[in-house]
């Protein structure tokens, strides 16, 4: 025989249980009266099973003493998951007896039964799994089947209603102990059961024939008073109907009246207007002589304010260009003080950067070899993602050729959407022209005389104010005038300046290049001097002809030797010389080796 997984044979235990406990307690609520106690044995029972098949499989978890193992953990997770057992949780916590969390578990058990919401409760518990990974081990009862079965037989008890006082009971120390003694059959029991099931039909019959009753009679006393309710609302309509009529006939007279008074008003307003448009008429030819004299004048005023305003905008056009050029010389002579300040530093600044650069060579050539050996490996890996992009690229052009199809068909539906839109507002723009057209001949006539008189106004307006911007114009040309002399003035002084700052310039690029030629000059000096170090005096007796024309030296041809070389010319041949800032003389200079020459005296000495 294969052997059972004892884990299995517990949960189906206690699935039987609890639906033996539910059962039971469903059977005996219906005899005994359907409102329980929290002394009702049976509900006892109940609520000891639901203990055991919620303990099942819990994970232990150490604390600094000891190991603990409550139901209080999970049961705390509806509160997040159901927002409606706030309140359950809320008042679980608040009670002072319980100060274990095994007693919080039972107190919250005994709540939820009272809401009857045991079971949505437990429902939203094993739904979530994940979340009771943590508590239960994957073989418990409520990660598996048994849990889903118990949750749809707590579903029952909805038909029960229980009162039970929760803050006085001990719940900490209860014992959760099952007594099986309850759940044996025997042939009294049996027959005893089919009789409690006969007075439960009948009770239930009972109550149904009451609740009936109760519905009756609260319907025939709405009736009632609906009635009643009727008959003085009828009676209000019949009086109001009278006073109706009365009001009517009141009307009637009154309308008559107004007709007639009607009749007489239409009669006086057309007389009246009759003799407003004659009025309107002489007006009109009045108004058309005097609007011809007001055009000329008005012509020959625009034209000498267009006059002024061209010649105010010349003005201005000068000013502006005169003002931009004195900013400009500002500039330039700010300019040029610092170009000679920072052509002073470059002087000094070129020097150290020489010797930076020789560094920084070395270095670059260094950087160069490492850079090389990078891109070759660079250029292998730049290969591979060329091949890559290829295929990407192909694939792109068949997604975008389908997205073409994609929006042409949809341009074509949005193109006969357009069609019919504009043509409904092309009707409804005709019909509202036409009403604001009548609308606009209505009002022109009347607007017409306002604008006339308006007009005769606003010309005496302007021709007080172009008189006003004439004397301003010509107060003006005499500040321009005033600016013109001192621009003219400050243009002098710039060219001054400039010619100041070019011989300046010319002095230092001088300089620059003597003192160049100087140092490079010295140098050499400098290098053939240690050269020489070490080096021996050929003997006088020994150098008898020149180098160069080989010919014998005498006392006007005399010997000049190079410190560099070590050859001896005479002074004919040695002709170059060179200036020094330190002797006043200038210097011969060997042909060869441009080193200096030295004089050297008939006793051999140098």
């Amino acid at each position: 025989l294969a052997v059972k997984d004892p884990t299995a044979v517990e949960r189906a235990n206690l699935l039987n249980m609890a639906k033996l406990s539910i059962k039971g307690l469903i059977e005996s609520a219906l005899s005994f009266g359907r409102t329980l106690d929290s002394d009702y044995p049976p509900l006892q029972q109940f609520f000891v099973v639901m203990e055991h098949c919620l303990k099942h499989g819990l994970k232990v978890r150490k604390s600094f003493l000891s190991y603990n193992k409550t139901i209080w953990g999970p049961l705390e997770l509806v509160e997040k998951l159901y927002p409606e057992a706030e309140e359950i949780a809320a008042s679980v916590r608040d009670l002072p007896g319980l100060k274990t969390p095994l007693g919080r578990a039972r107190a919250w058990l005994r709540l939820a039964l009272m809401q009857k919401k045991m079971a949505d409760y437990l429902r939203c518990l094993i739904i979530q799994r994940d979340l009771l990974s943590e508590f239960y081990e994957y073989h418990a009862l409520m990660m598996e089947e048994e849990g889903a079965v118990i949750v749809g037989l707590l579903v029952g008890l909805n038909v029960i209603d229980a009162n039970l006082c929760v803050k006085g009971e001990d719940l900490d120390s209860q014992v959760g102990v099952i007594d099986f003694s309850v759940y044996l059959k025997s042939d009294d029991d049996i027959g005893g059961k089919e009789r409690d099931v006969q007075i439960a039909a009948i009770l239930d019959q009972k109550n149904y024939v009451e609740e009936l009753n109760r519905q009756l009679n609260s319907t025939v006393s709405s009736l009632h008073a609906r009635v009643d309710s009727l008959e003085k609302s009828n009676t209000k309509l019949i009086e109001e109907l009278a006073i109706a009529k009365n009001n009517i006939i009141k009307l009637q007279e009154e309308n008559h009246q107004l007709r007639s008074e009607n009749t007489l008003i239409l009669m006086k307003t057309q007389h009246h207007l009759e003799a407003t448009k004659v009025d309107v008429e002489a007006e009109l030819q009045t108004y058309k002589h005097s609007r011809q004299g007001l055009d000329e004048m008005y012509s020959e005023a625009r034209r000498q304010l267009r006059e002024e305003s061209q010649l105010r905008q010349d003005m201005e056009n000068e000013l502006v260009v005169q003002v931009s050029m004195k900013h400009e010389i500002e500039l330039a002579m700010k300019l040029l003080e610092k170009d000679i300040h920072e052509k002073q530093d470059t002087l000094i600044g070129l020097r150290q950067q020489l010797d930076e650069v020789k560094a920084i060579n070395v270095e670059m050539y260094q950087k160069l070899q490492v850079s090389e050996d990078a891109m070759k490996e660079k250029s292998e890996i730049i290969s591979r993602l060329e091949d890559k992009t290829n295929q990407i690229n192909a694939t792109m052009k068949q997604l975008e050729q389908r997205l073409q199809q994609a929006e042409k068909a949809q341009m074509e539906a949005e193109a006969e959407d357009e069609k019919l839109k504009q043509e409904y507002v092309n009707k409804s723009e005709s019909l509202q022209k036409e009403f604001s057209q009548k609308e606009k001949q209505l009002l022109q006539l009347e607007t017409d005389l306002k604008i006339e008189k308006e007009w005769r106004q606003t010309l005496e307006d302007d021709l007080q104010k172009e008189k006003e911007t004439v004397s301003q114009l010509r107060i003006e040309t005499q500040e321009i005038i005033n600016l013109k002399k001192e621009f003219l003035k400050l243009q002098e002084k710039n060219k001054q300046l400039k010619r100041i700052c070019e011989d300046q310039e010319a002095a230092l690029q001088e300089l620059a290049s003597k003192l160049s030629e100087s140092k490079l000059k010295i140098e050499d000096i400098k290098e053939a001097n240690k050269a020489l170090q070490g080096q021996v005096w050929l003997k006088d007796k020994e150098a008898t002809h020149c180098k160069l024309c080989e010919k014998e030296f005498s006392l006007s041809k005399r010997k000049h030797h190079c410190r560099n070389c070590g050859e001896i010319f005479c002074n004919a041949c040695s002709d170059n010389e060179l200036p020094l800032p330190s002797s006043p003389r200038p210097v011969r200079v060997c042909d060869s080796c441009h080193a200096i020459l030295i004089q050297r005296c008939s006793s051999n000495v140098p």
